[in-house]
């Protein structure tokens, strides 16, 4: 038996494969403040002797967005204590005279300088000198360390050194450990957010460790696996765990359906994640996480403050705003029956799109009532009908969606015509048709088990390791690639590796990531529609991934009873108006035209007029306009 569990700020999704291939799937509801208490009430829940669970967390998110991590403590090369503080002078808004910087996750007074210098050829110029620099450190009360010192991604000998002179002063991290690469900026932001979000990462999994009977696998930001004693040490690797696996899962169904490249459109009850994928998902080593640059392979993936519990306001200009403040669990949309902000959710529930007695399959009963009660507060402070209000606010949720799709396609060159959209997460059928139409996109695929496909996608993620090292102005390259491959066949035996490398053109200051063998022109002209063969590179980080297959469970849908769509009022384009309405079963084996909700167990799809539905082998719903 496998079991995928993915801890949503809403609910906690749990996807059971049973030895005999049966698949089931049943939500919790999350508890933000002891989210590994949920985890353990569902593995008890599904009972059984023996069996493996992959794990999607939100711990070490959260940490990072609500600044709730250890208080952690910086060391660096004397005369390089600002680094933090300086960064790069990147101004995310160029015309704001008045920027406000992220809070920073290390005060001024908890950053410390090393009696030491390696030069960027990694020749020791400065001697190691730790021993007044651990009495410091001892007194300033930091529970995590963050050791970057410059060049070290060429010698990392004083780090190694520090690293042992420190032991027992809590938990250590070091950047030739973390994120051993040039940029030392984006290494040391690397290096201080996994010693920020490590203890409390570390403390949760060995929580799960006691309780849950059976090992623990973690989903990490690039798609695959690690061990929990991994996860425990590579906190920062876990950045965006759910996420990640709703596009490995969102990727397999699409693939099973006959399409290749793909938009995935998950949203949730907290944020919307949304990605461009292909066959494999596309990587990126410059992420962004609430403004702090992430120097490790992550998915690439655009996440907005949007989902099911993102809660409506009006601005000082009389403006109405969605998002990015959520509702959470606690106390969650009005509708639950303990919130009072109107969210999405609750405009929803007043259109009609959510029935009082549809949510997680009738387990939870809907207050109809709040959700008026708080839309219409919404409308009486923008002279709007509640009704109109409602509709207001689905139409914001869908332009903040619609942009950050536009960000992953339109802005890196791709026309989002061109590919299916699918849709997931509790919410992400309610609004995906809508969102479809705005951009141009002709086909929309729900999954059969969309409220919970980042838990299915864990089950179906490969236990993946990365390894890199940076080689500026270096020729030879075969002994480098060996070293990384000696260490990925120590960690992961028998693993298929993968050889790929970070190149640009001379005098560039940024790089592509190809497979190594690839021609880098083709590649650059593909990313930025041009390129100058003429014109000499440079490769800069060699980089390894080893990869584990895991035996997937097999995905095609059992046979269901039919049954027969009944009818329902629904708020659509400008009128109420009787749609049909029904369970996945009474839409199967036939194409049936909008508009249409189809309710499945943990979301529901709304179907305008003007689309068809039909079902596939695996039980996706295929609208197309």
């Amino acid at each position: 038996m496998r079991i995928g569990i993915d801890a949503g700020g809403t609910f906690t999704d749990f996807v059971v494969v049973r030895d005999s291939g049966a698949m089931e799937s049943f939500k919790l509801p999350s508890n933000p403040q002891n989210p590994a208490s949920v985890i353990l009430e569902g593995i008890q829940r599904i009972g059984g002797n023996k069996g493996d669970v992959v794990h999607g967390s939100t711990v070490a998110t959260n940490a990072l967005l609500e600044r709730k991590g250890a208080r952690t403590a910086f060391v660096t090369t004397a005369g390089f204590e600002e680094l933090l503080a300086i960064g790069r002078q990147n101004r995310p808004e160029l015309y704001n005279l008045t920027p406000v910087l992220p809070r920073p996750l290390v005060t001024r007074d908890m950053c410390f300088g090393a009696d030491e210098r390696i030069l960027f050829d990694g020749s020791i110029e400065r001697p190691l000198i730790p021993g007044e620099l651990r009495s410091r450190l001892a007194a300033c009360g930091a529970e995590a360390i963050a050791i970057c010192l410059l060049h070290s991604c060429q010698n990392d000998t004083h780090e190694r050194e520090l690293l042992e002179a420190l032991s027992g002063l809590g938990y250590v991290y070091a950047s030739c450990d973390v994120s051993p690469e040039f940029r030392e900026f984006e290494r040391a932001s690397t290096t201080v957010i996994n010693a920020y979000v490590g203890p409390l990462m570390d403390r949760y999994l060995g929580e799960l460790a006691r309780g849950c009977p059976w090992p623990v696998a973690v989903m990490q930001s690039n798609g695959g696996l690690l061990t929990a004693s991994e996860a425990r040490s590579q906190a920062v690797r876990t950045i965006l765990s759910g996420p990640a696996g709703g596009i490995v899962g969102a990727v397999e169904i699409a693939r099973q359906s006959g399409y290749g490249d793909v938009l995935t459109f998950d949203m949730g009850g907290t944020s919307t994640d949304v990605a461009l994928a292909g066959a494999k998902p596309r990587l990126t080593t410059e992420a962004r996480v609430d403004g702090f640059p992430v120097r490790v392979p992550m998915l690439d993936i655009n996440t907005v403050g949007a989902g099911g519990g993102s809660i409506a306001w009006v601005d000082p200009g009389g403006s109405l705003q969605v998002g990015p403040q959520s509702a959470g669990a606690v106390p969650g949309p009005a509708c639950y029956g303990t919130g009072e902000a109107a969210t999405v959710t609750d405009a929803h529930v007043v259109l009609g799109r959510i029935a009082p007695e549809q949510l997680v399959g009738g387990e939870m009963k809907l207050d109809t009532a709040r959700a008026l009660a708080a839309v219409t507060r919404i409308g009486a402070a923008i002279g709007l009908h509640p009704v109109a209000a409602a509709a207001a606010i689905v139409r914001v949720a869908n332009s903040n969606m619609e942009r950050a799709i536009r960000a992953v396609s339109i802005e890196r060159g791709e026309d989002p015509r061109e590919f299916p959209l699918v849709a997931f997460g509790g919410c992400g059928g309610l609004h995906a048709c809508e969102i479809a139409e705005e951009l141009g996109v002709r086909t929309v695929i729900v999954p059969r088990l969309a409220g919970a496909l980042s838990a299915l996608g864990m089950l179906l993620a490969d236990r993946v390791r990365d390894y890199s090292l940076s080689v500026p102005g270096a020729t030879k390259f075969e002994k480098a690639f060996r070293t990384l491959e000696q260490k990925a066949r120590k960690d992961l035996r028998g693993a298929k590796l993968e050889r790929s490398a970070d190149v640009r053109y001379a005098g560039q200051s940024y790089e592509l990531t190809v497979p190594w063998g690839e021609d880098f022109h083709a590649a650059h002209h593909r990313a930025y529609g041009y390129s100058d063969p003429g014109r000499p590179t440079e490769i800069v980080t060699l980089r390894v991934r080893a990869v584990n297959e895991v035996k997937r469970p097999g995905l095609d849908a059992a046979a269901e009873r039919s049954s027969v769509p009944s009818m329902r009022r629904v708020w659509l384009s400008g009128a109420w108006r009787n749609i049909k309405c029904g369970p996945r079963s009474a839409f199967r084996g036939r194409a049936a035209a909008g508009p249409a909700v189809i309710v499945d167990y943990g979301s529901t799809t709304l179907m305008p007029a003007g689309w068809r539905i039909q079902t596939d082998k695996t039980g996706s719903l295929l609208l197309t306009r």
